[in-house]
């Protein structure tokens, strides 16, 4: 088959790139930027495009299937040329679903802990030896890519409710059609595509009716959104309902129904959450309760969720790639779990158009109340590249409700900050799904500690 990626450097769209060409297709791409670690993949596997920008003349009848990546806008020429062709257009998850159509696809969902939780299951399932494909948003440790595309039966997919591409703007998770689903739970984000928390919600309605007849639905039933959501599906008696909640913990060990302990590595509530939807999702593939013990015992947790970068005698510092208000307040209340008789430095980098958006960023009053030491980081070439304006420290400030919050804008400053407040006894939790103007963690922690 001959394939055509338009938007190829993605990070989920270069992984697809290399697949497909792995399996022995004949691919081409484009893009208008490509940046790391996307770049030196692609160029590792001979894929990367020989000149940046958009070549409508790469199309031509020849080609079997051009997929479309969300970082094509509406207008992009090789999009017009691909429909002046009558090319067959996919966007990726449509290829996702029409790769996996015949195998028992899995579908994990909610505005925070997909990631986390989809690593824990394809984790068990590589301990115990099951054969899978997968799609999922992180680094892994023991994989290789983000995602696989094989003759394997079953197919895990990290599902999200971003939209699919520019030129259809549909959620990605409604075109997977899973046997099997979870959802860790509903708090408003992305606010550039769904303007209304109503709006929002509607998309995980939409998610619940595109399951497939008698599917399996996992849900944190604690959620009181999501609990309504299939409290109403419960009427139809469409689907097999599972509800779940925090795993039972103590002394850093799970703790089974009878009684024996299981001691893990991850930490916080929000994980136990996680991890109970792993747990019910791996048994209902037929994995045994012992087995899935035994191998969620050594799982590190996901590149960038709460991941250590620096532990010495008297300080560790965390990463965390927690951006939206829930998922920021969650990350702050497990490092206060995980060492309660220390003080915590917690910083927030505002980098998504939702938590630059001055409509939206009130959303977040109250998420860094628990850290003893609260910073926002924010770089302004953000708000320009979101054509948005600048917020000002002050308005910041008030939008958290904590006077006591200290704002950045340069990451020299920032730093110099963190090491001067720096005291023993005393954790450095990092937040962002950006990078901070440019700070390395491996900087930051030579910085504080060496």
């Amino acid at each position: 088959m001959r394939y055509h990626i338009i938007a190829c450097g993605g990070s989920i769209m270069h992984q697809l790139t290399i697949q497909l060409a792995r399996l022995g297709n004949e691919v081409t791409g484009s893009d208008d930027e490509i940046f790391e670690p996307a770049y030196s993949n692609l160029q590792r596997h001979q894929l990367l495009p020989q000149e940046m920008g958009w070549h409508p003349e790469l199309l031509n009848d020849k080609i079997d299937i051009v997929i479309v990546g969300m970082h094509a806008k509406a207008d992009n020429p090789e999009l017009a040329r691909a429909k002046e062709l009558g090319l067959r257009l996919m966007s990726y998850p449509e290829f996702i679903y029409e790769h996996a159509k015949n195998k028992k696809r899995v579908a994990i969902a909610g505005s925070h802990g997909k990631t986390s939780t989809t690593a824990m299951v394809m984790h068990v399932l590589k301990e115990v030896g099951m054969p899978f494909d997968f799609l999922v948003g992180a680094k892994l440790e023991g994989f290789d890519y983000s995602l696989q595309l094989s003759d394997a039966p079953l197919m895990i997919l990290e599902a999200d409710e971003y939209p699919d591409s520019a030129d259809n703007k549909l959620p990605k998770f409604l075109f997977y059609k899973p046997h099997i689903a979870s959802i860790s739970g509903i708090a408003w984000d992305h606010v550039n595509v769904f303007p209304t928390f109503e709006n929002y919600v509607h998309q995980f309605d939409l998610f619940i009716d595109s399951l497939v007849d008698n599917a399996t639905l996992i849900y944190n039933n604690e959620d009181e959104i999501l609990k309504t959501l299939c409290e109403q599906e419960k009427n139809e008696n469409r689907l097999q309902l599972v509800p779940f909640h925090a795993h039972p913990f103590k002394d850093g060990s799970l703790v089974l129904a009878n009684g024996d302990t299981v001691a893990i590595e991850i930490f916080g509530t929000h994980n136990l959450f996680n991890l109970s939807a792993a747990k019910i999702i791996c048994l209902e593939l037929g994995i045994p309760e012992s087995d899935f013990c035994k191998a969620i015992a050594t799982f590190k947790g996901a590149a960038k969720r709460l991941q250590l970068i620096r532990r010495t005698d008297d300080n560790e510092l965390y990463l965390d790639f927690a951006h939206a208000p829930s998922k920021v307040k969650a990350t702050v209340a497990a490092m206060k779990e995980k060492h309660p008789n220390r003080e915590l430095i917690a910083c927030l980098e505002l980098h998504t158009f939702s938590s630059l958006n001055e409509e939206f960023i009130g959303e977040y009053k109250g998420s860094l109340d628990a850290a003893d030491i609260a910073i926002v980081f924010y770089d302004p070439h953000a708000f320009e590249l979101k054509r948005l304006p600048v917020l000002s420290p002050q308005a910041i400030i008030r939008a958290f409700g904590n006077n006591e919050i200290k704002t950045f804008s340069n990451p020299q400053q920032l730093s110099t900050f963190i090491k001067r407040a720096l005291d023993p006894d005393m954790d450095v939790l990092m937040m962002s799904s950006g990078n901070f103007g440019g700070l390395s963690m491996e900087q930051l922690a030579k910085f504080l500690f060496d």
